[in-house]
């Protein structure tokens, strides 16, 4: 599986896109970029575009070590973190079911589930409704 990002400084949002097969060891090297990248900054509203994912590899606890890790980054300082993932297919729904549960009882991380970019897009207070516009619009 592919897992890559973009930081739109300008409007202090990650898009973040998994391809294929969903494995936790692709998502733990592409969140440690993120992490020491010169652009991350606590409390960036995260997209995570699952809509190209076709299977997952189902390890909660493995995720709660990723979460964890997410954690550091995402409630530094204070500052609440929105993540809309955008699940429009089953695999995508099970990956983001097993990422929102990881988040329970994780204060300044609100996590949403949307099935429309349109959706999850507003949730992040962007007007664009397609994130091929947003990735446009940003340059």
């Amino acid at each position: 599986m592919a897992v890559s990002f973009r930081i739109l400084t300008e409007r202090g949002l990650v898009y973040v896109l998994y391809e294929g097969f969903a494995r936790l060891e692709d998502s733990f090297h592409a969140f440690s970029a993120y992490a020491q990248h010169p652009d991350c900054r606590p409390g960036q509203r995260q997209f995570v575009d699952l809509s190209g994912v076709t299977a997952v590899e189902r390890d909660f606890v493995g995720v709660i070590a990723l979460q964890a890790m997410k954690a550091e980054v995402f409630v530094a300082q204070g500052v609440q973190t929105l993540v809309a993932y955008y699940a429009p297919s089953e695999p995508a729904r099970t990956l983001a079911a097993l990422a929102i549960r990881s988040w329970d009882g994780t204060s300044g991380v609100v996590p949403r589930i949307f099935e429309t970019e349109e959706a999850a897009l507003a949730f992040l207070g962007q007007t664009e409704t397609r994130v091929v516009d947003l990735l446009a619009a940003a340059g």
